[in-house]
């Protein structure tokens, strides 16, 4: 994914989260998750997640054709944690 699709993918999703919130799925990977394995010599790191089947149909296909994002998005624990704090610090305004 470059930069330009990125930015694309998290414009689409803060609008989503501030326009139709209850149509966005916000659910930990660690709730979906069947299996996972670490890189090795034979294999790249992987997971596999467990997903209802309308998101399954919904992925398939040309990419053009296909009606739902799924994204995999990472929060770091500080950005968690400042997300919790009443404090502003510069450049949060």
């Amino acid at each position: 994914m470059n930069i330009d699709d990125l930015r694309s993918a998290a414009a689409s999703l803060a609008f989503a989260l501030e326009k139709y919130p209850e149509k966005v799925s916000i659910v930990p990977v660690k709730e979906l998750l069947m299996e996972a394995a670490r890189q090795n010599a034979k294999r790249p790191a992987y997971v596999k997640i467990a997903v209802n089947d309308d998101t399954v149909k919904a992925l398939r296909g040309p990419a053009d054709k296909t009606d739902e994002m799924l994204l995999l998005v990472s929060i770091p624990k500080d950005v968690q944690e400042r997300s919790e704090s009443s404090i502003i610090l510069p450049g949060e305004v």
